[in-house]
């Protein structure tokens, strides 16, 4: 349409304007339209510009970025839920504000029952950091007097039996003065702060507007490959979804079972270290190592028999069957395609490369690249690059 028939058609009437629209259709169905093709060289720009941006954004925005992913994370889980009180007649804005204030609700309840335990138990570990130290102090005196009796004073030598035996008691106290002096850091509050307060009100409106963002999103998917692209994202979202929801279960249970089963065995740490396990069992394998090392060096410096140690060790071990056996399954089970050794490696990555927005990214970007990965290799196996017959 030329420029004057655009400002015909701004000026005309409702009446006017369908005239003009229809017999412009009936122009343009005689004269057919010019198809342009997107060369292969476009596409691969477009995608490398896109990951150079995304790229760029994460250096940029990484320091401000925890609570926006956090909140995208709690919008992403409660999104089932709040499509169901949608489809019993709630409105979206209602059902969204009802997700978010169960969950604070949730939060605020838990800190409220566990924060005079946890306020004791860390008053507890500073006031025992001297003892667990001389014990330290002790264990590793011994450890390498026996090595200096078997292998000689040639290899082991007196100065340095008191060097690491007095190293090895200052390592807690170093390690305790660094934690403090962490979270009492600014920077730490800050964060913690706009975590607490930034979070929620992000959360909800991204929980309100899910449906809609979805839908624009999918609105820019390119025309040839959009049939493609949307299988792809339906299999991650099948992966992603099941991984966050059951895991969240999962460590819940588990901080559960661990805090109360270490509590009863009358360990004297045992809330703080269960939590710490159950909470750290999303990274495979590191929060049952870590929470099981830690109870039984506890258990050993508390107990003066080792029938306290054989409990605890009992408590850890029906843990892990409990863990293996009734709840990964039943909350997991094989609808997660992430191999355990992919999850450690992309959290580990993810926070050496993004601290804190790393690790919360860590899984999504991995469970993307798993389901890319295979859906390529699919394309390989059965492209002529994989079934062209050797040249005889």
């Amino acid at each position: 349409m030329a420029v004057a028939d655009k400002d015909q058609l701004i000026e005309a009437t409702p009446a006017e304007q369908d005239q003009l629209i229809g017999a412009t259709s009936t122009d343009s169905m005689s004269t057919p339209p010019r198809v342009f093709h997107a060369t292969r060289a476009q596409r691969f720009a477009l995608i490398i510009g896109l990951l150079v941006v995304f790229w760029l954004a994460l250096q940029l925005f990484a320091s401000v970025l925890a609570p926006f992913v956090a909140a995208a994370v709690i919008a992403y889980a409660l999104d089932p839920a709040a499509t169901r009180l949608t489809r019993l007649g709630l409105p979206r804005g209602a059902a969204a504000l009802l997700m978010i204030l169960a969950v604070i609700a949730a939060v605020l309840l838990f800190a409220l029952l566990l924060y005079p335990l946890v306020i004791v138990q860390v008053g507890l570990l500073v006031n025992r950091i001297p003892q667990y130290a001389t014990l330290v102090q002790g264990w590793a005196r011994e450890m390498l007097t026996h090595l200096q009796e078997n292998f000689g004073p040639d290899v082991v030598n007196d100065k340095l039996r008191d060097l690491v035996s007095g190293q090895a008691g200052s390592m807690l106290s170093i390690l305790l003065s660094t934690v403090t002096g962490v979270l009492g850091s600014g920077f730490a509050i800050f964060n913690l702060l706009s975590l607490a307060v930034v979070t929620p009100v992000v959360g909800f409106y991204l929980l309100r507007d899910w449906p809609k963002v979805v839908r624009m999103v999918d609105s820019w998917l390119p025309y040839r490959y959009r049939d493609v692209i949307r299988a792809q994202a339906r299999e991650v979202d099948r992966i992603l979804s099941a991984w966050v929801r059951g895991q969240a279960l999962c460590c819940l249970l588990l901080a559960l079972y661990y805090a109360a089963s270490l509590t009863v065995a009358g360990l004297d740490l045992g809330l703080i270290v269960g939590l710490m396990a159950g909470l750290l069992s999303f990274i495979p394998y590191v929060g049952s190592i870590a929470g099981g090392v830690t109870a039984l060096g506890l258990a050993l410096a508390q107990f003066p028999h080792w029938r306290g140690v054989v409990v605890v060790g009992a408590v850890l071990i029906i843990g892990q069957i409990l863990e293996g056996y009734v709840i990964y399954p039943r909350f997991l089970g094989d609808r997660v395609e992430l191999p355990a050794v992919w999850v450690i490696f992309a959290l580990f990555a993810g926070g050496a490369a993004f601290g804190f927005l790393g690790v919360m990214m860590a899984v999504p970007v991995a469970a993307t690249i798993g389901v890319l990965a295979r859906f390529w290799l699919r394309r390989y196996l059965a492209s002529p690059l994989y079934l062209d017959p050797p040249s005889v």
